[in-house]
């Protein structure tokens, strides 16, 4: 199971989530930030839990590319 997290508040629209993981992140039209699909928000922060493995790996690149580090993996 892989759970990945978005303060999305804090988002500077840099995009790299996006391309790194575009199964996951996409750019709003409406104000540029990033969206994590399918997520559930709670006090700010957009969560998703999915049980395939490959999601690790793209989204930590994602994570690690983010400039304000607002997105977090976690595998358990």
């Amino acid at each position: 199971m892989v759970i990945v997290t978005l303060q999305r508040d804090k988002c500077i629209g840099c995009n790299y989530c996006a391309e790194f993981a575009p199964e996951f992140f996409r750019m709003s039209k409406k104000d540029g930030k990033s969206v994590l699909l399918k997520s559930v928000e709670k006090k700010g922060f957009f969560t998703i839990k999915t049980p395939f493995p490959d999601a690790f790996e793209s989204c930590d690149k994602a994570a690690k590319a983010c400039p304000v580090n607002i997105i977090s993996v976690k595998e358990i």
